[in-house]
């Protein structure tokens, strides 16, 4: 009935009580020892933690605190019981009274609350709450479960940090190898130190690392990997250059020959359309060369000192500008002789509109003749007004067409 003590359990029963229960004890101390051998436990036990893995440090403890309180007075209350039952082989219905009240009841005493002195009173002294022994493991449950998913957390983050700490490390230190035989690299102090302060924050604070999804936030890691791929790439052509450094000059300094060379003839080339040729704006020849050669022989200091890396940025660049010299070169003398071969094209039209008038019968035509005279005077004078002389040739075409129409009417 509601409220009535229940009946004291038999010897057998007894016995398969302390059998289960010393099972289960076993099982929960073996899972206890797993928790505190867990990395992540391991982590979270670590000496100068701060921010968010201080505040999880916090937390792991009080509730692995709070695990171990509560297993040892569950083991103390199951020792209290062993020890009554291995007393008494025959056991008594006293006996069995008690090792049922030790092995079902409310026997396991939690520590009494603290009470502030201004809330007591003299009669009043705190109790601790009471658990049977089910009642304890049950606790120990959600305390072990909460451990866990802490432990377990921190672990995965720290084991995701680490693997990709550990590649980004190994790209540093071959980096590092290869500016020992560059020359050294400005950049590379700067990744340094701020690989250092990821590692700093990896040993002290790892979930400061933590994105907001609960997964391992590399992104820092990420940009240092990508300065160290774009420093290895640079050393690496330092390296070759290093290597190759005569042939990579000569193939330099080639180029900017044909610089000088392309350039000359675009003077050379203007100088001809300024004698032949009247146009409003000329635009200048190109002088890029003698900057490039200059530029070329200041490289010269950087071997010396033994500045590869800065060595071949610069004649990286010396070459793309050498190339685009060359271009705006080549376009200049196509602009220069494209204004002389237009005065040439003008004087052959001119001719081949003269043979056609002749055919129609109007060579002796005084306004045709006169047309033709004006636009052959503009051609052949030097400089050429090559504007007008354009304007003078349309002109004498379209009154020759204009005389072949109405000779077919």
């Amino acid at each position: 009935m509601s409220g009535a003590a229940r009946p004291p359990l038999t010897r057998d029963e007894v016995d398969g009580a302390l059998r289960r229960l010393r099972d289960d004890k076993e099982r929960i101390g073996a899972a206890l020892a797993e928790l505190e051998a867990h990395p992540g436990h391991a982590l979270l036990e670590g000496a100068g933690l701060t921010g968010e893995t201080a505040r999880r440090q916090g937390e792991l403890r009080s509730r692995t605190a709070a695990l171990w309180s509560l297993f040892d007075l569950y083991g103390r209350v199951l020792e209290d019981a062993e020890r009554l039952r291995a007393r008494h082989p025959r056991p008594s219905q006293a006996q069995l009274a008690e090792l049922t009240r030790l092995l079902t009841g409310p026997s396991v005493e939690l520590p009494a609350p603290e009470v502030p002195l201004e809330r007591r009173t003299l009669l009043s002294a705190p109790a601790g709450e009471r658990l049977t022994l089910d009642g304890a493991v049950a606790r120990m449950n959600p305390l072990f479960e909460e451990a866990a998913r802490i432990v377990a957390g921190v672990d995965t983050v720290w084991s995701a940090l680490l693997a990709r700490f550990d590649e980004v490390d190994r790209a540093h230190a071959a980096v590092r190898e290869l500016a020992g035989r560059a020359g050294g690299a400005g950049d590379l102090d700067r990744v340094e130190r701020e690989l250092a302060a990821v590692r700093e924050t990896m040993r002290t604070d790892p979930l400061a690392l933590v994105r907001a999804d609960g997964t391992a936030g590399s992104s820092r890691l990420d940009a240092l990997d990508a300065e160290l791929r774009d420093l290895r790439g640079r050393l690496e052509e330092a390296a070759r250059l290093r290597a190759g450094h005569a042939e990579r000059v000569a193939r330099v300094r080639d180029e900017v020959g044909r610089v000088r060379r392309i350039e000359e003839q675009a003077r050379r080339a203007r100088a001809d359309v300024l004698a032949k040729i009247s146009f409003p704006v000329v635009p200048a020849a190109p002088d890029a060369a003698t900057a490039l050669a200059d530029r070329l022989a200041a490289l010269d200091g950087l071997r010396d000192d033994g500045r590869w890396e800065e060595l071949a940025a610069r004649l990286a660049d010396l070459d793309g500008a050498a190339e685009t010299a060359l271009t705006r070169a080549r376009e200049a003398v196509d602009i220069f002789t494209g204004l002389l071969d237009r005065r040439e094209e003008l004087r052959g039209r001119l001719d081949a509109y003269r043979a056609k008038a002749a055919r129609l019968g109007h060579l002796e035509d005084d306004e045709l003749a006169a047309m033709y005279e004006r636009a052959r005077a503009l051609l052949w004078t030097s400089p050429c007004d090559l504007r007008g002389a354009t304007v003078a040739l349309s002109a004498y075409q379209q009154a020759i067409s204009a005389r072949a129409k109405g000779s077919r009417r």
